[in-house]
């Protein structure tokens, strides 16, 4: 399990992440560009991949990692349960979602 407060150090841990308000969660943001979302009170983090990261990183079925249920899903942003993953995944992933949007 990663509480919220151990996502939000990783995210900020990345070099040039910022932190922001965003409706009713927190952003964090390099560039100017969201890549990912923190929920604290649900325990969800969602990364902005690209349909082709999001296919690599959700096995199907999975609990743990997966597909935003809506348009977005479809384009990229993935959920990550926080109670159910370990810090591994949740660093590689908000890696991978940070240069996906560094490099834009």
């Amino acid at each position: 399990m990663i509480t919220p407060e151990d996502a939000k150090a990783m995210a900020l841990s990345l070099e040039g992440t910022e932190e922001k308000p965003h409706f009713h969660r927190t952003a964090f943001t390099v560039n100017k560009k969201i890549f990912a979302t923190l929920l604290a009170g649900d325990a969800n983090l969602n990364l902005m991949f690209d349909p082709q990261t999001q296919f690599i990183f959700c096995p199907p079925g999975s609990a743990i990692i997966f597909p935003v249920p809506n348009k977005w899903g479809l384009k990229g942003a993935t959920t990550i349960n926080l109670k159910k993953a370990n810090k591994k995944l949740v660093m590689k992933a908000l890696k991978e979602a940070y240069n996906l949007r560094k490099e834009k």
